[in-house]
């Protein structure tokens, strides 16, 4: 008997494995944007089999009404609600999502962004043909209008550069990331890290051999603040980066001198550098810059 949840990588317009999209919502989301972001899974090529919404804590009435009208009509696609009593913090939600799950596959999505309309098929195919455990994607960024790209962060493609490329950096856009629970299990799943909760993560499964890819295309368009980029440092964030990287240094990721030279560079960024120099940096070299 043919199985359910494999697909012909030839016929793969035909038949997917079965997943789920793990979102999470609190009180101080944008109505207007949240309603967009789930509409845009809601319009993808190729469907989950659910959307499963963890609401973290007390919400407006204006973003109740954006769920009812999902629980109304979805699509076809199962829209499940889990409740938090109180505000427990975005990590904790995303965790309990993913928990939430039912298929073996979860897709991740933020509650103001926008995928890109066949992203859930280009992954697919990218995990299937490559036999990968994790598979994300490139990010185009925009602020207010989302026609308007101000930014893109690319990212390897093939599991080996993007090992080599955690050393360094992040290798992963959290907000495009699709993966097998069985290899986010064995890594023991988010776990409370500031600002770096995901990061820890990919080294983890990295640590317990999983296999990673990112498709090399744009596969989500993610709405940022004007100043997002200048608030990427301060002496917090600084030390929650440097405790990350000794960690790689002791877990054997990366070697000492590594080490110290991404926290010296994280340092003179972070710490430093003014504001507005920041933004820049982050613009020119973290991103690429849309001229």
């Amino acid at each position: 008997m043919k199985d359910d949840n494999i697909f012909d990588i030839d016929k793969c317009t035909e038949k997917f494995p079965s997943f789920s999209v793990a979102m999470c919502v609190y009180k101080k989301d944008n109505p207007v944007w949240f309603d967009k972001a789930i509409h845009s899974v809601i319009v993808q090529t190729v469907k989950p089999k659910e959307i499963v919404l963890v609401v973290d804590g007390f919400i407006p009435p204006e973003i109740e009404n954006i769920i009812d009208k999902y629980k109304r009509d979805s699509s076809g696609i199962i829209f499940r609600v889990v409740r938090l009593k109180r505000n427990r913090g975005h990590g904790i939600a995303r965790k309990k999502s993913v928990m939430a799950c039912s298929t073996e596959i979860v897709a991740l999505m933020d509650a103001d962004d926008i995928s890109n309309k066949e992203r859930f098929e280009q992954q697919l195919i990218k995990m299937v043909s490559t036999k990968s455990e994790i598979v994300g994607g490139d990010i185009s960024e925009f602020i207010e209008d989302e026609n308007k790209i101000v930014a893109y962060r690319k990212v390897p493609t093939d599991d080996m550069e993007i090992k080599k490329f955690m050393k360094k950096r992040c290798p992963m856009n959290q907000v495009t990331v699709m993966f097998k629970k069985d290899a986010y299990d064995r890594a023991g799943g988010y776990r409370d890290w500031y600002c770096e909760e995901d990061y820890y993560l990919w080294l983890r499964m990295a640590g317990k051999g999983a296999v990673f890819a990112n498709t090399g295309t744009v596969l989500v368009n993610v709405r940022v603040g004007g100043e997002m980029y200048k608030r990427r440092g301060g002496l917090k964030y600084f030390k929650s980066e440097a405790k990350l990287q000794i960690y790689m240094w002791k877990h054997r990721f990366i070697g000492f001198w590594r080490c110290t030279l991404n926290i010296f560079l994280r340092f003179i960024v972070q710490v430093l550098l003014p504001n507005n120099m920041r933004g820049w940096v982050f613009r020119k070299f973290a991103r690429g810059e849309n001229s």
